[in-house]
């Protein structure tokens, strides 16, 4: 998801580098969106890993 959030920021600089600023404005939306969904799914994966704890070793 991270991958995906830095490809399209990187394609928004090269579009608003050659003057396409309605492609670089639509590829940094995108990007915001997927680095925020990056981001929860980041946290609740570390506060799952936290509640479940570690397992007993046998």
């Amino acid at each position: 998801m991270l991958g995906w959030a830095l490809t399209f920021l990187v394609v928004a600089l090269i579009a608003g580098v050659l003057g396409f600023t309605t492609i670089a404005g639509a590829a940094i939306g995108i990007a915001k969106i997927a680095f925020y969904v990056f981001l929860v799914l980041f946290v609740v994966s570390l506060i799952m890993n936290f509640v479940r704890g570690r397992g007993t070793m046998l």
